[in-house]
């Protein structure tokens, strides 16, 4: 199984970004998807979240900003950022819990990371 994250970039404050990460191989149920970030010299932490029925989950610091949402369907999750502050600049890492047959167990699986930079 692979998650492969695209989207980060360069942007100044107050502009907007979509960052999209898919999951591939051997996959038969996805329940948790997510993405956390990365600052400089910080521990990583949880941005948003979204499980297989849809709920979703945000860190304070993005709510009303940042909005998470999933194809079920293409084992896709996006997150799109609007109101871009220069403390949202990290390494934006996706996340899923992830079954890759009946007969195993679920467990996390993380994307390579995608940088995202804010700054004028």
């Amino acid at each position: 199984v692979q998650l492969q994250a695209s989207g980060g970039g360069l942007v100044q404050p107050g502009g907007s970004l979509r960052l999209s990460c898919a999951a591939s191989g051997t996959i038969f149920t996805i329940n948790a998807m997510g993405w956390y970030r990365q600052a400089p010299g910080k521990q990583r932490e949880l941005v948003a979240a979204i499980v297989s029925g849809g709920s979703t989950n945000y860190a304070d610091s993005v709510k009303g900003r940042f909005t998470i949402s999933r194809d079920n369907a293409k084992n896709t999750v996006f997150l799109q950022m609007n109101s871009l502050k220069p403390e949202d600049t990290a390494v934006y890492y996706c996340n899923a819990d992830i079954k890759r047959t009946y007969f195993h167990a679920g467990r996390d699986y993380w994307g390579q990371g995608t940088l995202v930079t804010v700054s004028s």
